[in-house]
């Protein structure tokens, strides 16, 4: 009788866990899941499949007729992943496909007016996907924020140029960066169909990291996405004093790839590119590195990510931007910090948290996205989830908390009240350029203060990364 009795109360229990629930979108009718702690819809084309005549061309409108059941992940973008089923570098397993425009949303229940925040993930540019675990949107949605993450094109197929491509374009078609035509794509119909899902489209924030984070320095500094996000997070890139590639070069790039692929090279004709084999694409890109993250193609883009933030020309809106304390990409963070507070708020982070029991193996502080489940809340998720202790859970709720304060914050606010309340203004010249050092407590500092510490020498004061 007990076993009967425990047996219908699972049975009910994952009755509730999986009840549907329906929006209406721009594209057509959606069905996903609605959870205790979210309504979440998962797989969600955004863009048709880049596929033949779509390979190496903007995205295009995605519709369906009928109902659309939005239960399971999309296909990750295109990418190497390890024959043993061991997660890559972007931590994706198993199979991947050239079909793979597709997003994900986790929305509270019975939201209304929710900020909208869109995640754009790392991985190098050739690795990674929307549905990792570490980016699951639960805790946004208890915390009353929309949370999309997004699929965009990697390697050779999401930045690519070639004289065949330029010469059929259209006069205002971008060219080359196919990965950021894919993410103004997803903001786009993010801010179409926001109020669908209870969220804000006047109250989008744009947020990645690594990879992800230079794909939004790039497109706040593009003319082409002004106007589909209000706020931009900055966290992690080494790309910012990068120059850009200029077409011709990111031509002749093209065209070496198109040989090793057994084509023409610069003769080749888009039908002979669109038909090649994408697993080929993949394969020799990885051997030539002819993948580009920004190409300078005047329309997309037309200045390098640092010029534009020197020259004024970025997208004025609130940022936040920051790194971890041991990965060595500090400089050009403190650069872009110091020429966007001309504009609108500017805050800047330096994530420096080790748990107890990681210390041994990261002696010098956080390495390279460790900061990322405790902005997600999700150190459940992590590899080494049951590892952690209520000391790092509750950095965690800290970490986050900013970010959704970030997020909910009006656009001419000058100070974030996160957990616990601890208060992070936005960096001024009359506060020191402050800095949120999150360590086991927050606390402010000056960016005067921060240093990425090299071969292995222990964080400390030094301004040589100051401009």
């Amino acid at each position: 009788m007990r076993l009967a009795l425990m047996a219908a109360a699972w049975l009910s229990a994952a009755t509730a866990h999986a009840a549907d629930v329906r929006v209406r979108t721009t594209s057509g009718d959606l069905v996903g899941t609605s959870t205790p702690a979210a309504q979440v819809f998962k797989g969600v084309p955004y863009a048709q499949p880049p596929l033949g005549r779509l390979r190496w061309a903007p995205p295009q409108p995605m519709s369906w007729t009928g109902e659309r059941r939005a239960e399971a992940f999309g296909m990750p973008c295109l990418q190497r992943t390890d024959p043993g089923g061991a997660p890559n570098g972007g931590g994706v397993s198993g199979p991947s496909s050239e079909d793979c425009l597709y997003l994900n949303v986790w929305a509270p229940a019975k939201a209304r007016k929710a900020p909208v925040m869109v995640w754009l993930y790392g991985g190098g540019g050739t690795m990674g996907s929307g549905h990792v675990r570490a980016y699951h949107g639960d805790a946004f949605a208890r915390d009353g924020v929309v949370l999309v993450t997004i699929n965009y094109r990697l390697g050779a197929l999401g930045g690519f140029a070639h004289p065949a491509l330029s010469a059929a374009a259209g006069p205002e078609e971008g060219l080359g960066n196919y990965h950021l035509l894919d993410a103004m794509a997803a903001l786009r119909w993010v801010r179409d169909n926001a109020e669908a899902f209870g969220g804000d489209p006047r109250n989008v924030t744009l947020f990645g990291q690594s990879a992800g984070a230079t794909m939004v320095a790039n497109l706040v500094t593009s003319p082409m996405a002004k106007g589909l996000f209000d706020k931009a997070i900055i966290q992690s890139t080494g790309s910012l004093p990068t120059p850009a590639t200029p077409m011709e070069r990111a031509e002749a790039r093209g065209a070496q790839l198109a040989t090793a692929m057994g084509l023409p090279g610069a003769s080749a004709s888009l039908e002979q590119l669109r038909g090649a084999s994408a697993a080929d694409v993949v394969l020799k890109d990885r051997v030539l590195g002819a993948g580009l993250r920004t190409v300078l193609d005047g329309r997309v883009k037309t200045q390098s990510i640092m010029d534009s933030f020197a020259g004024g020309a970025a997208i004025d809106v609130p940022l936040i931007i920051g790194t971890t304390s041991d990965e060595g990409r500090l400089s050009g963070t403190q650069r872009v910090a110091t020429h966007a507070m001309t504009g609108a708020p500017v805050w800047q982070y330096f994530f420096d948290y080790v748990p107890d029991w990681r210390r041994p193996d990261q002696p010098n502080g956080v390495p390279h996205a460790g900061e990322i489940p405790y902005v997600f809340d999700t150190l459940a998720a992590d590899r080494a989830g049951a590892r952690m202790t209520p000391a790092d859970h509750a950095v965690a709720a800290r970490v986050h908390s900013c970010w959704v304060a970030f997020a909910k914050a009006a656009k001419d606010a000058t100070g974030l009240t996160c957990a616990e309340g601890f208060h992070w203004p936005a960096r001024t010249e009359a506060n020191g350029r402050a800095v949120a050092i999150f360590a086991e407590r927050p606390r402010l500092g000056r960016a005067a203060e921060l240093r990425s510490p090299p071969n292995g020498a222990p964080p400390g004061p030094t301004s040589r990364d100051e401009e």
